[in-house]
């Protein structure tokens, strides 16, 4: 008999709900949210109005895509936290509300595991998967973390930030810039035209495999400051250089950390995952990165680098092979680690 998962993701400002079918993926749809671009950052309150109004829709979509019935459906997986409480209370609602009328099984996801699992998507039986154990490079708009994945059920943290995220500190960057948001896509597009050694920003000395951003962010403000004195139109006749940068310094910082933790570990296969795993220097510095240094990269599809619900149906699958299911009376939660 085979094991179908619906996911549901609802953890910050899209919608998405997937069906994997015995680990492959049959469908994943996304419905993403634009009336937080105007506020140039997400609104929470927004976001769970707008989650209400797209979940019955998107979970529709998603089944009819994946030709099954409802009745099919072995359990649902769905996003428990971390996120936006709010949004994580319409998925989690959803969730519980429709197992009871299905009659079947929940399985609580953590979103961090999603996207850390998201290497094991396949849409078909001969698609390449890493082997445990294999560290994983998480970058996200709030999370910037080396994870030892052992197994689905065994993550060890490794290093992560004590301030801000690799995220972040695009998005922030970019909006002093005058650009839209999210910021990170658009400093990713103006830094392929930009000159990346034309401008030297602050690298942390943190110790051991711990991340922070917030003194390049610093150095990265001060240094528009300080030209913008002299020449108010300097960000706008600089900006790809800016962005070009300011890309490569986020990039270094990452890379640092993560040849650290290779040789800390001796592991031999390198995975990335999260919204910022989406950027092309990243992906490009990665993949280089592991070619010469003969280690197995896996950069997930862009598709999957930001919130989906294929991830969580991925990590949901891998639960209830163990059995591991969810009580109807958990609640969502805001904040947890890996």
């Amino acid at each position: 008999m085979s094991t179908i998962i619906l996911g549901i993701e609802s953890s910050c400002d899209d919608t998405s709900a997937a069906v994997i079918k015995d680990g492959l993926l049959l469908s994943n749809v996304i419905a993403s949210q634009k009336v937080h671009e105007e506020y140039g950052g997400v609104v929470p309150e927004l976001a769970s109005r707008a989650h209400q109004q797209n979940i019955v829709p998107v979970v529709d979509t998603a089944i009819r895509r994946a030709g099954i019935s409802p009745s099919d459906i072995s359990a649902i997986a769905f996003t428990r936290g971390p996120g936006l409480l709010g949004s994580l209370l319409v998925g989690t609602s959803f969730a519980k509300g429709m197992a009871i009328g299905l009659g079947c099984r929940i399985v609580d996801v953590n979103h961090l595991h999603g996207h850390v699992l998201s290497h094991f998507i396949r849409n078909t039986v001969t698609d390449r998967v890493p082997e445990f154990p294999y560290l994983c490079l998480l970058i996200s708009g709030g999370n910037s973390q080396i994870i030892l994945v052992n197994s689905p059920r065994d993550m060890q943290v490794l290093g992560q930030t004590i301030d801000d995220a690799a995220g972040e500190a695009f998005d922030k960057c970019a909006k002093v810039m005058g650009l839209p948001y999210p910021g990170g896509p658009h400093i990713d597009r103006l830094s392929q035209e930009g000159d990346p050694k034309r401008f030297k920003f602050a690298k942390p000395h943190i110790p051991e495999l711990d991340y922070s951003f917030s003194g390049l962010k610093t150095s990265f403000l001060y240094t528009l400051r300080d030209n913008v004195k002299a020449d108010p139109d300097f960000i706008e006749n600089n900006k790809a250089d800016l962005a070009a940068s300011l890309q490569a310094t986020i990039i270094a910082i990452l890379l640092d950390k993560l040849d650290k933790a290779v040789k800390i570990t001796g592991v031999k296969t390198v995975a990335i995952g999260g919204g910022v795993s989406a950027n092309s220097g990243v992906r490009a510095a990665v993949a280089d990165y592991c070619a010469s240094h003969n280690l197995a990269a896996f950069i997930p599809e862009r598709a999957f680098t930001t919130d989906n619900a294929a991830m969580v149906a991925i990590a949901g699958y891998f639960k209830y092979l163990d059995g591991d299911f969810c009580a109807m009376d958990a609640a969502p939660y805001a904040r947890v680690s890996v």
